[in-house]
């Protein structure tokens, strides 16, 4: 419908004959007045004019034509927070409401500073704080953040006798999580007396943006028993991303399957989330289908499915995906060509890498970041161009960082250039690298040479810095729970019965043709505790475990902290054929789907 322009509905705010201003004139007929003509406005222009003829007709003095003056040039879309401050200078006393709605517009505004300053005229002027204050101010410090400032409103709430009021209490445990402190927020949570859906949400919440993943989950289960399973979307968005972390699939569909039966029209978001959530835990399949059935996709949808694809090495159809975005009209940021360009390098896609690089800057005017120059160095890296991706490097705008240092060491290891990873190991050095990781690689390589003496003096320089090496683990999922296994794990209560599974598994490995890769094993020790060190590998472990556990033919789903080696890619290829099994290892961030002795990555990763 189109609108008319204010100027010509003078009837609307402007009646043709002003009435006589007499003492008759009702108090409660000027407040429906006052409200009838704010609510018919819809920008700045029609508020001013509305503004106008309520001073016009003496309103203003008023304090509830001026209060609803306040608000709704402050909280409205098309508001303005010059014009409201120039409003409230004008009233003579102002309430509580009246400074609590200026704290609400310079929230909404994202000024969290100035809303602290109008709390701080607002106990100067003597007016009392009520229970709609703090919510406001809290979120203001969550925004900055102000751990400090939002300690000190806490013993301001206290003083009032507010630490009961739960909207008080809720915005207190979301300050504290966004603030990053998690025991403060859940001893908020713990002294409350009753706590509501949102009580509940702010925890979880607060848990998920620490990355505390298990913590979310075992949450969920602890609001389900309490009786408040109805959760809200944003709960189980925190969850769902929960499950995507920690590769739970299985809860991953309870929660989907929650969301169908109780909430009618999942929006953008949560449609993205459950899309997210499916791809990072292995089933491509379901998140392909959500997608396609999505009736509105945005930026971010397209985005999390290319990026998707490319985690199970789908580059082509990454690729194409992102076609189909560019032909709805909407159009590539950076974040969405690092989706791309991560297609392209998984997928072995060098030209069309490269390509899209170069278009990203020509066609749609982004300059490359760092993410990007990454992408690049990962995709010659993993071709085994390593020269070209060295020169790529010495020749980029940017001061390279650990991130395309690190990504080159390791390509240099994958293709056995040990020049090209010394010299990116002596770069990380340079910066400093707090990681053992870097030592370990470089250790490796010269392992691989049989440098024993550069090997040792690797060794003692990471141990020197006072690094140790991250302990490889491998995550499995059976009955809807997570287990967790180390390489030569002895901790586990079933280890013995894992063990002979590891036997039996072994033993029918040897009519396949099974040999393990001993290269695998760098260390200077003999042959037959090489292939020892190669059998209690905890990927082999976790797919014993999974055998024992689950029925026959059922998949099996393993995530992963750090790479999968040759010999366990190998070794997981014929134990799918064997056992009849599809197997899918999330290996940091890609994806391995083994099925009948066939790996997904064509054995390019």
């Amino acid at each position: 419908m189109i609108r008319t322009s204010v100027l010509h509905q003078t009837h609307v705010l402007v009646s043709r004959e002003d009435p006589p201003q007499t003492p008759e004139l009702s108090f409660k007929l000027g407040e429906k007045e006052c409200v009838s003509l704010l609510k018919k406005c819809g920008n700045m222009e029609e508020f001013k004019q509305a503004h106008a003829r309520i001073l016009k007709l003496g309103l203003f003095g008023d304090s509830f034509c001026a209060s609803n003056l306040v608000a709704t040039c402050a909280l409205s879309d098309w508001g303005s927070m010059d014009y409201a401050c120039s409003i409230f200078r004008q009233m003579d006393e102002p309430g509580s409401f009246e400074f609590n709605t200026m704290m609400r517009g310079h929230v909404k505004d994202m000024n969290s500073e100035e809303a602290m300053i109008t709390y701080k005229e607002m106990v100067e002027r003597g007016v009392k704080p009520d229970n709609f204050t703090y919510p406001t101010l809290l979120k203001a410090c969550a925004r900055l953040p102000a751990v400090e400032e939002g300690m000190q409103l806490h013993a301001h709430i206290l003083k009032l006798g507010l630490e009961n009021d739960v909207f008080v209490q809720n915005s207190l445990i979301s300050m504290y999580g966004k603030c990053g402190e998690i025991g403060v927020c859940r001893a908020v949570f713990e002294q409350m007396n009753e706590r509501s859906v949102a009580s509940w949400s702010a925890l979880i919440t607060a848990h998920a943006s620490l990355g505390m993943w298990s913590d979310c989950l075992r949450l969920l289960g602890d609001m389900s028993n309490e009786g408040y399973w109805r959760a809200e979307e944003s709960i189980l968005v925190s969850v769902l991303s929960g499950c995507t972390h920690l590769g739970a699939l299985d809860l991953g569909r309870s929660v989907h399957g929650f969301l169908l039966r109780n909430v009618s029209g999942l929006n953008v978001i949560v449609e993205t989330s459950l899309i997210e959530m499916y791809l990072k835990c292995g089933s491509l399949y379901k998140g392909m289908c959500l997608f396609q059935k999505m009736a509105k996709k945005n930026k971010l949808s397209y985005s999390v499915m290319i990026s998707g694809l490319a985690m199970h090495g789908y580059g082509r159809e990454g690729l194409r995906i992102f076609t189909e975005m560019l032909e709805q009209g909407l159009e590539p940021d950076d974040v969405v060509y690092v989706g791309v360009l991560n297609a392209c390098s998984h997928a072995g896609l060098v030209q069309e890498g490269l390509q899209c690089f170069n278009r990203m800057k020509l066609e749609h005017g982004i300059e490359p970041t760092i993410q990007h120059y990454g992408c690049m160095v990962d995709l010659m890296g993993r071709a085994g161009r390593i020269d070209e991706a060295l020169e790529l490097i010495k020749s980029m705008p940017l001061e390279p960082n650990d991130v395309l240092w690190r990504s080159l060491l390791s390509a240099s290891k994958v293709h056995n250039n040990l020049q090209a990873g010394e010299i990116a190991a002596k770069q990380l050095f340079k910066l400093d690298s707090q990681k053992a990781s870097d030592y370990v690689v470089l250790s490796n390589m010269y392992a691989q040479a049989q440098r024993w003496e550069d090997v040792a003096r690797t060794r003692t320089n990471m141990f020197s810095k006072g690094l140790s090496q991250r302990p490889g683990f491998s995550l499995v999922e059976v009955k809807r729970k997570m287990h967790r296994f180390v390489s030569q794990d002895a901790g586990h209560p079933q280890s013995e019965s894992v063990y002979e599974m590891l036997y039996q598994m072994e033993w029918q490995l040897k009519f396949e043709g099974y040999s393990p890769d001993t290269t695998q094993v760098l260390c200077d020790v003999d042959e037959e505790e090489k292939k020892q060190r190669l059998s209690g590998h905890s990927q082999k472990l976790a797919i014993a475990y999974a055998l024992i556990h689950t029925s026959q033919g059922s998949p099996i789903r393993i995530v992963r902290n750090l790479r999968m080696c040759n010999d366990c890619h190998t070794y997981t290829k014929l134990i799918s054929i064997i056992f009849d099994r599809e197997i899918t290892v999330r290996d940091r961030h890609l994806f391995h789907h083994f099925k009948d002795g066939v790996c997904s990555c064509r054995d390019y990763w």
